[in-house]
Order: structure tokens, then sequence, then C-alpha cells
């Protein structure tokens, strides 16, 4: 049994490992971007456009409009 809870106890430190690699080799993709001012913009302006975008949908979802 303790084998057990020793495989579950390795599950969050794996799965914030992996988060944090998905957003590591995205944000080396996206840096090339950000040294141009003009996409430097666009891309902000995208990734505020999407929050909203998952916000008002959410809200708009869950009824909480």
């Amino acid at each position: 049994m303790e084998d057990f809870f020793q495989n579950v106890s390795r599950y969050p430190r794996y799965f914030i490992t992996f988060t944090l690699g998905i957003f590591y080799s995205v944000f080396g993709w996206l840096r090339p971007l950000l040294k141009n001012p003009v996409t430097a913009i666009a891309l902000i302006g995208f990734l505020v456009g999407g929050l909203f975008f998952v916000y008002f949908t959410l809200q708009a979802m869950l009824g909480l409009a």
C-alpha cells in the first residue's frame, strides 16, 4: 500500500513539470515575435482578446450575467 501512495504522490510533480514545459516551449516560440514592437502589440492584443473571449463565454455558459 505504501508503494501506491508513493506512486500517486508523483503525479502532481509530473503535472507541474509537464505544464511548465509547455509554457516554456510556447514562450520560446513566441519570443522572436516580441522583439518587433508591431508584432508584440498584435500578440498582446490577441492574448487579451482571447482571455476576454474565454471569460465572456464561460460567463454566458454558467449563467452568471
